[in-house]
């Protein structure tokens, strides 16, 4: 039986075995129902004769090799210098010369923008909250597979669970227990990235406040110059670690101030939609 026709009769064991069986133990690993990795692996099974873990990234090796991992607290000073520091690793080269770059904003201006952000998300009647409903009503559950795993779905899917189970109903204060969560969530994700990319000396971190037109100048710039030294100006440059005691204080001590939904009442049209649909 083809993996389509057991993805149409909704058999994930089933399709798991298949790929076992085709020479990828690693797919009883991943998460049930994620049916385009199933699917990819046993692609690259049929095209070359062996699973995707028998190959190896060409930049996981150079990253190994040269090992430009840096602690949380590291000092930044010598960003400019990375370029040079992973020429000097011969033992590991890549078919290709990367120059990678890593926009970013201010911290606080970033947390306060996904915010913002996640406001949006739920304002109007085609929002995030009719998106959770209808992987509900198509009998997905939260945390079940990767749309229902992603950070927004997963809060919005637990809160409409919840309205359902109380006939249709939602105070504004669990309204705004949901929403704070679904921020806290986007805010822990988007630190997260940034460290994994803080570790990562392949990459020169660009300040994204500044002018659009500038920093793609610059880029631009940087990839037609063939002399093998980049150099990030001042102006342009983005640590990677939080050196100031007192911005670390403002990120720690930081409070989420919402743009729309702000006093209780600025709710209202979402429980009564939730009231006209979640019976």
């Amino acid at each position: 039986m083809e993996l389509a026709e057991l993805q149409r009769n909704d058999d994930w064991e089933a399709a798991v075995q298949l790929v076992v069986k085709a020479g990828d133990p690693k797919v009883q690993h991943i998460a049930v129902n994620d049916w385009y990795r199933l699917r990819r692996s046993l692609e690259i099974i049929k095209s070359s004769g062996s699973p995707p873990s028998a190959f190896r990234v060409p930049y996981d090796s150079f990253r190994e090799q040269g090992d430009y991992r840096v602690a949380d607290g590291s000092d930044s000073s010598d960003m400019n210098t990375n370029y040079d520091a992973m020429k000097e690793t011969n033992s590991a080269k890549l078919d290709y010369d990367f120059m990678c770059f890593f926009l970013s904003s201010d911290r606080l201006d970033l947390y306060k923008s996904i915010d913002y952000r996640c406001e949006d998300m739920i304002l109007g009647g085609d929002g995030l909250l009719s998106e959770a409903q209808w992987l509900i009503d198509i009998g997905l559950h939260p945390n079940s597979n990767s749309p229902t795993k992603a950070i927004g779905y997963r809060q919005a899917m637990d809160y409409l669970i919840g309205c359902r189970e109380q006939g249709g109903q939602s105070s504004a204060g669990e309204f705004y227990r949901f929403l704070s969560e679904f921020q806290k969530a986007s805010r822990n994700f988007a630190k997260r990235q940034l460290t994994r990319f803080r570790n990562e000396r392949i990459y020169h971190w660009l300040d994204a406040s500044k002018p659009l037109e500038t920093v793609l100048n610059f880029i631009h710039d940087a990839y037609h110059n063939q002399n093998g030294n980049l150099f990030v100006p001042e102006h342009l440059r983005m640590s990677r670690d939080i050196t100031n005691p007192r911005i670390a204080a403002k990120l720690k001590a930081y409070r989420t101030r919402n743009r729309h939904f702000v006093n209780g009442e600025d709710c209202y049209p979402i429980l009564e939609w939730i009231q006209k649909t979640q019976k």
